[in-house]
This record gives structure tokens, sequence and C-alpha cells, in this order.
């Protein structure tokens, strides 16, 4: 798999040896069939014994521990094949691994399911006083979760059933979704371009050359519509069953749940961010005075103030990072230093590799690795902050055991933007006029991506859910009407969307592997927006504070976790107060256009 030589910035490829040889290590066969063994066994000396009257915390926690270790040694080989099937999906042997381990994984979680179902069905007066034991006290916040969710739970049957069916239904059309849309190949100018590759040609500086991108982005997704529509149709009905099984009242009950947030909390958070829309007109008439166009239009949202600079190389990313990090807290530096040096990045575009960007944890006992398409641009540079931000979380979370290791979605955000903002800040520290209005221009299109973009996305998502349930399914008419509302909504009058947007639903992964998974993005960036500022009255006070919460992992509710840094998820004036951020820094940048157009 070469790398393409038009679009390449850097050949900086993960080394993988850490946890395989290659998808023919004999080791990874060995493993699973010995983990197999172990939940069988598990199954014999537990099963019927968690859910038990005379269930002792002796019990509670040798049952809890082994479980453990086996989903985390068994989280191994379903890492690596995903990290190896994400830089080249047209491999066809890397895609055989994949839903290779995705078969072994099923056969090896079905004597496992008991566990769980028993944990929930505990009665309360038996489990209670065991979590304060000692032994299993570590274990709390892991059993409470579990037994959150006993009321969407089925029968063990029922529950092996869909495990097993799973394969052939919602992840093989996630996988034919990534497939699909990682090598649809877009025309462009006599060049086949990536995805990656055609998405970045929206930045350009060239208005015509940016309408044509997005009019060769547009052409290249109808060539998969309406497989990708049919995959949406059938993955949203497949969600509503399951929810319809599992009793869920609502499609986004389950991702709430899983988040460990309540309804009245991601509404609280949802309104404030659609209540602060027209801070996104107000910039972006701004942005249209500077461009000088009467009109902005979908392929304009992201066009740079001027012509770009020389693009920065790999290595200069890295500088610009680690001394951000290092100025907020040296530890979060090193940590960065340790995924450059040791080879835990994959950052070189190339062809068949999945776009976007994302950070796997793996297990706590080993490391996290980073993916990204690094193209020289500024935004590149942020989006190695983000993920080297998750990266850290990962890293500082292995102080937990497996079952603690994951934070909630929502939280699991908040490190990667909170990295952005370290980079932002450092850059912005040493830019002339006309650079820092070219900075804050970024910044904002990046925080207006992540907090109304991705609630837009969000409701967008609640359109489609509930439309597939009330009226069946939906025409890629249907999809883009939706789409144009929800986005149009954010933007006001400030931006056309034209017709060639209706189609670009199609390609967001998000909506395909985690439904409702957007909204964390508003909620983490909201966090930070607010956070940020509280970090730099208080110092290196607070970035103890910071990394003592990075460090919990998953080992407490969100709640809990954001009372380490002095945090009210449920107080409406602290949401407020990240958008206050925001339009403060959307004043800096009416201020230095002035400054700018006076001078």
């Amino acid at each position: 798999m070469e790398p393409l030589a038009s679009e390449i910035t850097t050949d900086v490829r993960w080394d993988l040896g850490d946890l395989y040889s290659g998808i023919d290590d004999p080791r990874i066969d060995s493993l699973l069939d010995d983990l197999q063994k172990r939940a069988e066994q598990f199954e014999r000396d537990y099963k019927g014994k968690i859910d038990s009257a005379t269930l002792t915390a002796a019990t509670l926690a040798s049952a809890v521990r082994e479980y453990e270790a086996i989903e985390s040694e068994s989280n191994k080989p379903g890492c690596y094949a995903h990290l190896m099937f994400s830089t080249d999906t047209g491999d066809p042997a890397r895609g055989a691994f994949l839903q290779k381990m995705q078969e072994r994984g099923t056969a090896l979680s079905l004597p496992l399911i008991f566990f769980t179902l028993e944990l929930a069905a505990v009665p309360d007066d038996v489990i209670k006083p065991l979590l304060a034991d000692s032994d299993v006290a570590s274990y709390k916040h892991y059993i409470v979760d579990v037994r959150l969710h006993r009321d969407h739970m089925l029968s063990e049957i029922e529950e092996k059933l869909l495990e097993e069916t799973a394969n052939t239904g919602s992840r093989a059309f996630s996988r034919l979704f990534s497939e699909a849309t990682s090598n649809t190949v877009f025309h462009f100018r006599g060049e086949d371009l990536t995805q990656a590759a055609i998405i970045a040609k929206f930045h350009d500086a060239d208005r015509e050359t940016r309408r044509e991108a997005a009019t060769a982005f547009t052409e290249g997704l109808k060539g998969t519509s309406r497989t990708l529509g049919f995959i949406f149709n059938t993955l949203l009905q497949d969600k509503n069953v399951k929810d319809r099984l599992r009793k869920y009242e609502y499609p986004e009950q389950s991702r709430h749940l899983s988040n460990e947030l309540s309804k009245e909390t991601v509404d609280l958070v949802v309104d404030t961010v659609v209540r602060n829309y027209p801070i996104v007109a107000r910039y972006y008439r701004v942005k249209r005075e500077i461009l000088g166009v009467d009109t902005l239009t979908h392929y304009d949202r992201y066009a740079p103030l001027f012509e770009a600079d020389e693009q920065l190389s790999y290595e200069e990313a890295r500088e610009i990072v680690q001394d951000a990090f290092a100025e907020f807290s040296p530890e979060m530096s090193r940590i960065a230093s340790e995924f450059f040096e040791k080879n835990w990045i994959d950052a070189a575009p190339t062809k068949g590799k999945e776009g976007g960007a994302y950070c796997m944890y793996v297990t706590p006992d080993l490391h996290p690795y980073v993916f990204l398409n690094y193209l020289g641009r500024m935004k590149d540079v942020m989006t190695l902050a983000h993920e080297l931000g998750h990266g850290a979380h990962a890293y500082l979370s292995r102080e937990q055991t497996m079952l603690n290791f994951h934070g909630t979605l929502p939280l699991a955000e908040l490190a990667s933007t909170f990295g952005e903002m370290l980079v932002f800040e450092k850059v912005l520290a040493k830019a002339t006029l006309k650079d820092k209005l070219a900075l804050y221009a970024e910044k904002i299109e990046d925080s207006f991506a992540t907090i109304p973009r991705q609630t837009a996305l969000y409701k967008f998502e609640q359109a489609i859910h509930q439309h597939r349930r009330a009226k069946g399914e939906l025409t890629l008419d249907d999809f883009g009407n939706y789409w144009h509302d929800s986005v149009q909504q954010m933007f006001g009058d400030s931006v056309e969307l034209g017709e060639d947007h209706r189609l670009w639903w199609s390609y967001i992964g998000h909506f395909i592997r985690s439904p409702f998974y957007v909204y964390a993005y508003s909620f983490g960036e909201l966090l930070v927006m607010s956070l940020y500022k509280r970090a730099q009255s208080e110092g290196p006070a607070f970035a103890e504070k910071y990394l003592g919460m990075l460090r919990a992992g998953g080992s407490l509710t969100p709640q809990e976790l954001v009372a380490k840094v002095d945090v009210n998820l449920e107080d409406p004036a602290f949401w407020q107060g990240g958008f206050d951020v925001l339009a403060g820094m959307v004043t800096k940048f009416e201020e230095l256009w002035k400054e700018y157009r006076e001078s």
C-alpha cells in the first residue's frame, strides 16, 4: 500500500508490533483458543452463583476479576484487526481478518453473557452491602452501571441470538459502509483523490477550486448513494427492532444511558446550543464581507481568509503540539513524546485508508494508538493535538483496570478538545495581526463544527430515526431534506447550502457505527470552553486537578469526574458560559478584522 504522492506530507506509519507481528501471527489463534476455554470454564464456575441470595463479596470479586481479565485479553485481537483494516480497507485479507476476529469474539462472548445478566438481576438488598467490601469497592461504578441497564436486558438465549446474528447483520453493514466510503474515488481535474484529499480542497483559497471539489465530492457520493441509503435504512430499522425488544422509549435513550446522562441534561446542552445558533450567523456575515462575495455557500464555509502560507511539516506539527502541552503540563508533553518516539501514530494519507481520525485505547497494560490523515494544514495540526489529547487521556487512564478504563463518550471528548485549545493559544501568542485573524477564523470554525454542527447532526439523527419508525424507509430525498433543514438552521441566512450539499449526510460514519454519538462533541467542547478559562486563571493547580480527572478513567460517573474540577453538569449557567467564551472569540475576530481593514 503506497502513499499518495500528490497528497503526502509525511510517511509516518505506526508500529503495531506491541500487539502482533501480522494478521497471520500464530499467537492470535493461540490466545483466542485459550480464552475460549477460560470463558467456558468461567461459565461453569459462576453461572447461577451471581444472582443468588447467598452471593458473597469474595465470590463477586473473584468473578469480576476473571471476567475482566478475559475481556482485557480478548480486546487485543479485535483492536488489532480494526487498526489494520482502517489503514487499508481495500485489502481483502484485512477485511477477512476483521470478520474472523469479530466471529471469534462473538464465540468467546457467548459463555460470558450470563454474567452481566445475573449481575444486573441480583436483588438490591443482596448487592448493596457487598459494594462496600474492600475487594469489591474498586468495581462499584462498573457494577452500578451494569445494573442501570437491567430493565433493557433480554433473556440469555435472546442476548446470545442477537450477538450471534450481529456479524451478519449490523456489523456486516457497518463494514460495508467503511469499504464503500473509504474506497470511493473522487475525480478532480484529472486526478483520482481519496475522501480526505477531496475534503481538503474545501479549504483551498481559490473559490473555483472549492466549487469544483464540492461538485466532485457530490458526484463521488452519488456513485454509492443507493447502497449507502440502503445501509442507513437497514441500520435504522435494526436499531428500531432492538430498541423495541429492549423496551427503550425513544431512539436516543440507550445512548443517554450508556453515557450515564439524563435526558434532561442532554436536552439542556442541546437547547443551549440551538439558542446560541445566532452566533454562527454573526460570524459568517463577517466572513462573507472579508471574502468579498455576495453569498456564502456550502463550499465557502471553510475557505481560508487569505492565501495559505507554506504547509507545516509533520515535524513542525510535532514541535508545536509538544511545546503547547509542555506549557500547560510537562507530563502532558512527555506523554505526547512517547507517541512520536515509539511509533504509536499512523499519519500518512494512503489509498484505501479510512478518512477522519481516532485514538484506539486498546487495554490498560498496553498503550493507545493514534490514527489521522496528515496533509500539512494548520487544521491537521489541530487534529493531531485533538487525538493526542485522547491519547494522553488513554495513557493516564491505564492506572485503572479494564472495566474502569473507558470513560463515557462526552467526557472522552473533553481531553481532545482541551488539547486543541492548548495548541491554539500557543500559536496565537506568536502570530502577526494577519495570522491572528486567520487563526481565530480557523478556531471559531472548528468550534462551530464541534458544537453547533454536531448538534445539528444530532437533530438530523433524531429526525431520520423517527421517520423510519413512523413512516418506513426513507428515500434519498427524505435524507437530503432532513439533512438540509437541520444544518441550514444553524447558519440562519448567513450561508446558503446548495443542492449538492443534500447528499453529504451519507459519508458520516458516526451515524452508522455509533448512533447519537455526535452530541458528545458538543458536550465536550462546551465543557472545555469553560474549563480552559478556569485553567488560565488557576494555573498549575488546575493542571493537577485536570490530570487527576483523566487518571480516573471510567471509574466514576460523569458527574463525579467533573466534580474534580468543580463543575456541575446540571447548571445552565455553566453551559451558557461555554458559549460566552465562544461569543468572546467572535467579538475578538470582529475587532481584529476592523483593525486589519483599517491598517
